[in-house]
C-alpha cells in the first residue's frame, strides 16, 4: 500500500466493539477475508464457516500489562511506558508527556542520567538508548521498588490518542491470555485475538480446527513511530512445535492469529521449514525478501499504511493481495487499530503462501 494513502481519523476504533452501540459485541466485529486478491466481507462470528477441518490457529498467550505509569522529571510530568524487561533487570521504557486530553505525546530531550520519580517512592534512572536507531526507547533501572508490583498498583493500560477514554485492563486482555510464571506480559495487547469468545472457540473445535499456543511479549509501538519492532521475548513449546509440523505435513493450513504469533513461529522455524521448541529473544523482522517458512495464513487487525507490519502481510500474501484488501477496507468503512475490525489473509485455493528458500 502506498504511503501516500491515509486512513481517515474517523476510521479509528475509539472504544471496544462491545461499547459501540446496541447489539454490538465482540461477536459482531467485521471480518475482511482475502484469498489472494479476491476479497469478501463477513462478520467475525462467521469465522468457523470460513476455515476447514485440519486448519490450525496459532495464538499468543501473552497477557497485557498495565504498562503506563505517571511520574515526574524535576517539576515536569511524564508518563512512563514500560516496554520490555531485560535479562539484567533493567526495563526498556518510553518517556512521554501528557497531552491534556488524557493521552500522551512523544517527549524529546531525554538524556542519560535522567531520574524519574514514580508513585510509591520508586525511582527510575535512565541509562542508555535501547538501539542505535534512535532515542525513543531507553534502558532504565528501577530503584526502591519492583516494576511489576508498581504496574499492578499504579499502572494503567497504554492508551493512544485515537481512543475515546481510558478502559479497564480487562478490555485489553484476550481470551487466550495466560499468567506468566515471572509476571511478564505485553506492553500492548496482542489484539488480533480480541474478538474470540469461548463460544466461538468451541464451534471452531467442533468443526475440526485446532489451536496451538505460543508466547511473545510485545513491547510498545507508539502511533507516531513506524520503525521495525525491537527484540522481544518469545517461547514456542515442544507440544506446539509438534502440532504445527504435523498439520503442515498433513496438508493443513497454519494460520497465525496476529503478527506476534507469526514472529514467534517464524523465529522457531529452521530453513527446512520445521518448527522446533525455542525461546529467548527474537529480533526477526519478516519481510517479503525474507519470506515465511511456516505460516500459510494470518488473522490480523488493520494497520496504518506506514506500519512495518504490512511488510509481514506482504511476505505472507503478496503485495497485490494486501493493496487490494486495504482498498476494500477503506471503501467498506472498516475500523482500524486494537479495538477495530479484523482481516483474514488466506492463500488462493489450491496454493500455499509464498515460502522463503532458507537463504
Amino acid at each position: 500500500m502506498s504511503t501516500v494513502v491515509r486512513v481517515p481519523p474517523e476510521r479509528s476504533a475509539r472504544v471496544p466493539a462491545e461499547q459501540r452501540g446496541p447489539g454490538r459485541d465482540r461477536d459482531d466485529v467485521r471480518l475482511l477475508v482475502s484469498h489472494g486478491t479476491r476479497v469478501a466481507h463477513h462478520a467475525f462470528r462467521e469465522l468457523p464457516s470460513l476455515l476447514r477441518a485440519g486448519d490450525l490457529l496459532v495464538v499468543n498467550t501473552s497477557p497485557t500489562l498495565a504498562a503506563a505509569v505517571d511520574g515526574r522529571i524535576g517539576p515536569g510530568r511524564v508518563v512512563v511506558h514500560f516496554s520490555t524487561r531485560g535479562d539484567d533487570g533493567r526495563w526498556a521504557v518510553e518517556l512521554r508527556e501528557p497531552d491534556g486530553r488524557g493521552t500522551t505525546r512523544a517527549r524529546t530531550g531525554t538524556r542519560a542520567g535522567s531520574e524519574v520519580v514514580l508513585a510509591g517512592g520508586a525511582r527510575l534512572v535512565v541509562e542508555e538508548p535501547v538501539s542505535a536507531r534512535g532515542e525513543r526507547l531507553w534502558w532504565a533501572r528501577a530503584v526502591g521498588g519492583r516494576v511489576l508490583e508498581l504496574l499492578r498498583e499504579h499502572g494503567r493500560p497504554i492508551r493512544y490518542s485515537y481512543t475515546e477514554r481510558d478502559q479497564p485492563l480487562s478490555a485489553y486482555q484476550t481470551l487466550f491470555a495466560l499468567p506468566s510464571p515471572d509476571g511478564a506480559g505485553s506492553a500492548e495487547m496482542p489484539s488480533a485475538a480480541r474478538p474470540f469468545t469461548a463460544r466461538l472457540v468451541a464451534e471452531l473445535v467442533r468443526r475440526g480446527v485446532g489451536f496451538a499456543r505460543v508466547t511473545l511479549h510485545t513491547g510498545v509501538a507508539s502511533a507516531e513511530a513506524h520503525e521495525p519492532p525491537y527484540p522481544e521475548r518469545f517461547s514456542v513449546p515442544e507440544s506446539s512445535a509438534r502440532l504445527v509440523n504435523a498439520v503442515a505435513a498433513g496438508g493443513g493450513r497454519v494460520i497465525a492469529v496476529g503478527t506476534t504469533a507469526v514472529r514467534a513461529l517464524e523465529s522457531a522455524a529452521g530453513p527446512d521449514g520445521v518448527v522446533r521448541a525455542a525461546g529467548g529473544w527474537t529480533d526477526l523482522v519478516v519481510t517479503p525478501e525474507r519470506g515465511v517458512r511456516v505460516v500459510d495464513g494470518l488473522l490480523t487487525g488493520l494497520h496504518e499504511p506506514e506500519a512495518s507490519h504490512l511488510l509481514m502481510l506482504r511476505a505472507i500474501a503478496g503485495r497485490a493481495a494486501v493493496d487490494r484488501a486495504y482498498e476494500e477496507a477503506l471503501r467498506g468503512l472498516y475500523l482500524w487499530h486494537e479495538f477495530g475490525d479484523v482481516h483474514l489473509l488466506l492463500p488462493e485455493e489450491g496454493t500455499h503462501s509464498v515460502r522463503c528458500d532458507g537463504n
